[in-house]
């Protein structure tokens, strides 16, 4: 699989020992088996929303505000952490860092299951987010320092294909454990996996750091973690409040990118800096970042909706929703580990293009879905987005990752995981924002004439279809008349929602297009890596 690498991604790399080679499968499920849980507790929480709204003792009475940030501490802890985790794995060791992450994970899912308030519930959803953020690119820093160049894209795309298999069996996962425990059983499930996971870790998994870590950068990671925590937060509030322009979102989200100019400019003056930003001016690892962010910008939209409109428009249950899905993951992980294959023939640039322009079209394949389509429609472009994800993920994660030296891989796997969460955080913000607008003009003609509704209901109810069916259940018999202006109102705003969304996709492979390295050109900067590659199995 021809994927450019960099100078500094060619430099020689050491001999992987051959007790770790021949193992090297059965690592690759382990790490598989401890992303699994990272990556299924987050869609398992979407099913379980409506439970834990509900007033104790069946759940916590939480309100729509706290729900929010139930899901919300978790990302941003997560993403604010990521990058330290990463360069902390090159620097202590990744099997360390990784077993880390994975019991903070387990202990803060023992917590956030036992939790008594939504104030508990959220604090200690943060502390798994903070276990999460040493586990994912740690994952990935292992893998790329198990398996040779010539494996590492068969290896990426199954781990590719994995994160797809994680998001579908969520919430299936998440609807089972409802329909016969108390909604605390969500997060419960996740210890029995931790504790298999752990001792697999221990049993197998080699550790591996950077030989020549140089000196800590204290300044460049206390940089790093502030601008993304502030970053990520005005996104995330920005989204809540679907105003873009409230001072408190542009002083942090403004605020956190000011913070990350400077990160970037005192890491090009440092002479240990926490990551080489020369990295950046490597086409095959900035086109290759760029499109995992756009991507997840406008696939984590299209996901933020399709819940409402299978549950509140269409009337399928959270496990029928969580079934519906499956296509999706089935093409993942069907194409994720043959990308390859592809890639070889074409290079990735053709094949990253083609999957950007397949996801731009089955976003507006969403025109097609109303009150009534037939459901199959909307399993065909599950089944087509899962297809163009699975060949959009695994070449960029393998360009991104073999620009840098195998000793750095914690940090490329920290740069890969952010770019994929922030971008994922705007999505659902800046999309989720449209969304709401767009259904609010769509039903406060029908809420104007409700009679006796006051102004504060009226707002409550506008502010997504799930508040409108609210008000209409409390009116009884009489609120009948609101549920098809509704459905209607909601689906035309999953409408615009998803032209902003093919939008995305369609700039993502302009990107691709210009800046991805064609066939030739990669094919020549593998031959070189190869080459120094075995030159430093000779030494």
């Amino acid at each position: 699989m021809a994927i450019p690498s960099g100078s500094s991604g060619s430099a020689a790399a050491p001999r992987i020992p051959e007790a770790v080679h021949r193992r090297r499968w059965a690592i690759l499920a382990v790490l598989m088996f401890s992303l699994l849980i990272v990556v299924l507790d987050n869609s398992i929480l979407n099913v379980a929303m409506k439970t834990i709204a509900t007033p104790a003792p069946t759940g916590l009475g939480a309100t729509q505000s706290q729900l929010e940030w139930a899901v919300n501490s978790y990302t941003l802890v997560f993403a604010g952490i990521l990058f330290t985790a990463g360069l902390l794995g090159d620097r202590l060791g990744r099997k360390k860092v990784l077993l880390f992450g994975m019991a903070v994970f387990g202990i803060g899912s023992v917590l956030a299951a036992m939790s008594d308030s939504p104030g508990q519930l959220i604090a200690f959803r943060a502390l798994m987010g903070f276990g999460g953020a040493f586990v994912m690119p740690a994952t990935l820093a292992i893998l790329m320092n198990v398996f040779d160049r010539d494996e590492q894209p068969k290896a990426i795309g199954i781990w590719v294909g994995g994160v797809g298999l994680a998001i579908a069996i969520g919430p299936i996962t998440g609807g089972v454990l409802l329909s016969h425990f108390w909604w605390g059983s969500v997060f419960l499930v996740n210890v029995p996996i931790v504790l298999l996971g752990l001792l697999a870790m221990v049993l197998l998994v080699p550790d591996s750091k950077d030989p020549k870590p140089g000196r800590l950068d204290p300044v460049g990671v206390l940089l790093s973690v502030v601008g993304l925590v502030l970053l990520v937060y005005g996104i995330i509030k920005g989204g809540q409040l679907a105003d873009f322009t409230d001072p408190e979102v542009l002083a942090t989200a403004c605020g956190g990118l000011l913070v990350l100019v400077l990160f970037v400019l005192h890491e090009k003056r440092s002479d240990h800096p926490a990551i080489d930003v020369s990295y950046f001016r490597k086409p095959a690892f900035s086109a290759a970042v760029a499109a995992v962010a756009l991507v997840f910008f406008a696939l984590m939209g299209v996901t933020f909706f399709t819940v409402f409109y299978t549950q509140s428009v269409r009337g399928f249950t959270p496990l029928q929703t969580g079934l519906l899905i499956l296509p999706l993951a089935v093409a993942q992980m069907v194409f994720a580990p043959r990308a390859r294959l592809v890639v070889d023939r074409f290079g990735a640039r053709v094949v990253c293009t083609a999957g950007m322009l397949l996801i731009a079209v089955t976003m507006l394949g969403f025109l097609l879905l109303d009150r009534d389509t037939p459901i199959w429609v909307l399993e065909v472009l599950f089944f087509l987005q899962g297809a163009g994800m699975a060949h959009i993920m695994p070449p960029v994660t393998v360009s991104i990752m073999q620009s840098l030296p195998r000793e750095k891989a914690g940090s490329g796997s920290a740069i890969n995981n952010t770019f994929r969460q922030v971008g994922g955080a705007l999505g659902v913000a800046v999309l989720g924002s449209v969304l709401s607008a767009s259904y609010r003009a769509g039903i406060d003609g029908t809420l104007d004439k409700v009679p006796g509704l006051s102004a504060t209901a009226q707002h409550a109810a506008g502010e997504s279809i799930e508040g409108t069916l609210g008000l209409a259940e409390k009116m009884g018999p009489a609120g009948k008349a609101l549920v098809r202006p509704a459905q209607d109102a909601f689906v035309h705003a999953m409408h615009m929602t998803v032209i902003g969304s093919a939008a995305v996709a369609l700039i993502g492979a302009v990107i691709v297009v210009l800046f991805l390295p064609g066939k030739a050109a990669a094919e020549r900067q593998e031959d070189d890596a190869r080459q120094a590659e075995a030159a430093g199995a000779e030494r």
